[in-house]
C-alpha cells in the first residue's frame, strides 16, 4: 500500500517541478516543499480518521438494521436458533477471509471497508458541501486530464521536430524554440503539436466511452519506468556536476517565481482523494500515520534531489517545462537510446493513465446528477458524460500547451481544495458525528496525531488564504501585462 502511495504522489508533477525549482529560487522553494509536504501529511491523516469515523457509522447502522430484524423475528415467533444459524452461515459466506480469521478483534472504527471520498462527503455534509465537493473535484479531474493531454504531444512534438531538423539533436540546448518555427518542411512546430494532439485524443478518446479495468501489469510497468526514468535524470544530473559542467547559478529567491511553485508543490503531494483504496487493504492498521509520514520524508527527499540536481545542473533559461526534455541533447548524453527513452518517456506513461483518469471524470458527472432510483437514457449514459468529459480538457490543451502553468492552476485552485480544505471539512464534521452517534467519550482508535481543533483551523485559513494570494497574484501579473 504505501509502495503505491509513492508511485501515485511521484508522479507527472515531479516532471514540473525543477522549472518551478530554478523560477523561485533554491531557498523559497525548499521551505514552500518542506511545509507543504507537511501540511499534506497532516491532511491525509485527517482523511484516514474520516474513514474510520465512517466505517464505525456504517457498522453502527447494520448493528441497529440487525437489532430490528431480530425483534421481527422473535415476534413472528421464527426459532432464534433458526436465525443464528443462517444469519452465521451467510456472513460467513460474505464476509472476506481475513476478517473471518480475525473475528476477536473486532473495533467499531477498524477500516474493513473503502469508503470513497464521494461516500464520505454524502455521509458528514450537507447537499451544498457534497456539491462543492464533486465540483472541486470535477474541476481537478479535468485539469489533469488538460495536462496529460498537453504533455503527449509536447513531448512527441520536442522530439521529433528536432530530429528532422538541422538541430539533429538540440532539444536541451539553449535554443529558444517558437512555436512558428518549422518543424517539417511548411509544417510549424504549433501544427505538429496539434496533429499529435489530435492523433491522441483519437487514440485515447474512445477509452472514456467504456470501462477501464484490468489495468494492473499497465500500472506495474508504468511504475517500473517512471522509476527508471528518474533515477536515471538523478544520475545524469550528478555526473554532468561531478565532472565540472554544471551551468546552473539558482537564485535564491524570486517572489514572482512563488505561485507557480505553489501549484506545481500542491499538484505534486497530492494523494488524498485516492487513500481509501490505499489504506483500506492493509491488513495491520495500526502504525499507518508513522507509516505514512515515512513515505512523505522519502517523496520529500526524492523531489528535492531532482529538483536540486536539476537547477545546479542546467542553466534556468534552458529548463524545460518537461524536465525529461533536456536530455534529449547530444552534448548530455552521446547513447541515442536513452535520449529516446527519457523523451518519449512522459509519452508512455501518461498514455497509461489518461483513460483511467477519463473514466473517472465521468463516472464522478453522473454520481453528480445521479436521483435515488433513477437511470439515464443511453444516449446520455452513453454518448453525453463521456463528450463532457473528453472535449473540454482537449480544447483546453489546443489553446496552451504551456504546461508549468496548467499544473500550477490546477494545483492553486482545485488541487488546494482536495488536499486542504475538504480533508480538514470531512475530520471537524465525522468527529461531530461521532460525538452524538456514540456519545463524547468514545474515541476513534484511527483519530489524527493533531487532533486539536487549531489544525483544522489552521488548515482551513491556510487553504483559503491561499486562494485570495493566488488569485491575487494572477490579476497582478496580468495587469502588469
Amino acid at each position: 500500500g504505501l509502495v503505491y502511495m509513492f508511485n501515485l504522489i511521484v508522479g507527472t508533477g515531479a516532471l514540473t517541478m525543477p522549472k518551478a525549482f530554478a523560477t523561485a529560487g533554491w531557498l523559497v522553494s525548499l521551505i514552500l516543499l518542506m511545509f507543504l509536504g507537511f501540511m499534506s501529511y497532516m491532511t491525509t491523516t485527517f482523511v484516514v480518521e474520516a474513514m474510520a469515523a465512517a466505517n464505525a457509522q456504517l457498522r453502527w447502522k447494520r448493528m441497529e438494521k440487525r437489532k430490528d430484524d431480530e425483534d421481527e423475528d422473535s415476534s413472528s415467533g421464527v426459532s432464534d436458533s433458526d436465525v443464528l444459524l443462517q444469519d452465521g452461515y451467510e456472513r460467513a459466506e460474505t464476509r472476506p477471509i481475513l476478517s473471518v480469521q480475525r473475528r476477536g478483534s473486532a473495533n467499531i472504527f477498524e477500516i474493513t471497508e473503502r469508503v470513497e471520498m464521494g461516500q464520505m462527503a454524502s455521509m458528514f455534509f450537507n447537499k451544498v458541501g457534497v456539491n462543492l465537493f464533486y465540483f472541486c473535484i470535477i474541476i481537478y479531474l479535468y485539469g489533469d486530464l488538460a495536462i496529460y493531454a498537453a504533455a503527449v504531444p509536447v513531448s512527441l512534438m520536442q522530439v521529433t521536430c528536432s530530429v528532422t531538423g538541422n538541430h539533429s539533436c538540440s532539444v536541451g540546448d539553449s535554443t529558444k524554440y517558437n512555436d512558428t518555427d518549422k518543424c517539417w518542411g511548411p509544417i510549424r512546430r504549433i501544427d505538429a503539436y496539434r496533429l499529435y494532439l489530435a492523433a491522441f485524443t483519437l487514440l485515447l478518446g474512445p477509452f472514456t466511452f467504456f470501462n477501464v479495468q484490468k489495468t494492473k501489469y499497465l500500472q506495474i510497468m508504468t511504475s517500473l519506468m517512471r522509476w527508471i526514468a528518474f533515477i536515471l535524470m538523478i544520475i545524469l544530473a550528478l555526473i554532468r556536476i561531478s565532472r565540472g559542467q554544471a551551468e546552473g547559478h539558482p537564485s535564491m529567491a524570486q517572489l514572482s517565481g512563488i505561485r507557480n511553485l505553489f501549484g506545481v508543490c500542491v499538484y505534486s503531494f497530492m494523494c488524498q482523494h485516492s487513500l481509501p483504496s490505499l489504506i483500506t487493504p492493509i491488513s495491520k492498521k495500526k502504525h499507518v500515520n508513522k507509516l505514512v509520514l515515512l513515505d512523505y520524508i522519502l517523496i520529500l527527499a526524492f523531489y528535492s534531489l531532482l529538483s536540486f540536481t536539476a537547477i545546479y545542473c542546467f542553466r534556468n533559461d534552458t529548463l524545460m517545462d518537461m524536465y525529461t526534455l533536456n536530455f534529449t541533447n547530444c552534448e548530455i548524453i552521446s547513447v541515442a537510446f536513452i535520449r529516446y527513452f527519457l523523451g518519449l518517456f512522459p509519452v508512455f506513461t501518461i498514455s497509461t493513465n489518461f483513460p483511467i483518469i477519463a473514466v473517472t471524470l465521468r463516472n464522478n458527472w453522473k454520481t453528480l446528477f445521479h436521483r435515488e432510483g433513477g437511470t439515464y437514457p443511453w444516449v446520455v449514459d452513453r454518448i453525453v458524460f463521456p463528450a463532457i468529459t473528453l472535449i473540454p480538457p482537449v480544447l483546453v490543451a489546443f489553446c496552451t500547451h504551456d504546461l508549468e502553468s496548467l499544473v500550477g492552476i490546477t494545483g492553486a485552485y482545485a488541487g488546494n481544495g482536495i488536499q486542504y480544505l475538504i480533508p480538514a471539512f470531512l475530520a471537524y464534521c465525522s468527529r461531530k458525528d461521532t460525538q452524538l452517534v456514540f456519545g463524547s467519550g468514545t474515541v476513534n482508535k484511527h483519530l489524527s496525531p493533531f487532533r486539536h481543533s487549531f489544525w483544522i483551523v489552521f488548515v482551513l485559513i491556510w487553504g483559503f488564504s491561499c486562494f485570495i494570494f493566488v488569485t491575487a497574484n494572477i490579476v497582478l501579473s496580468e495587469s502588469k501585462l
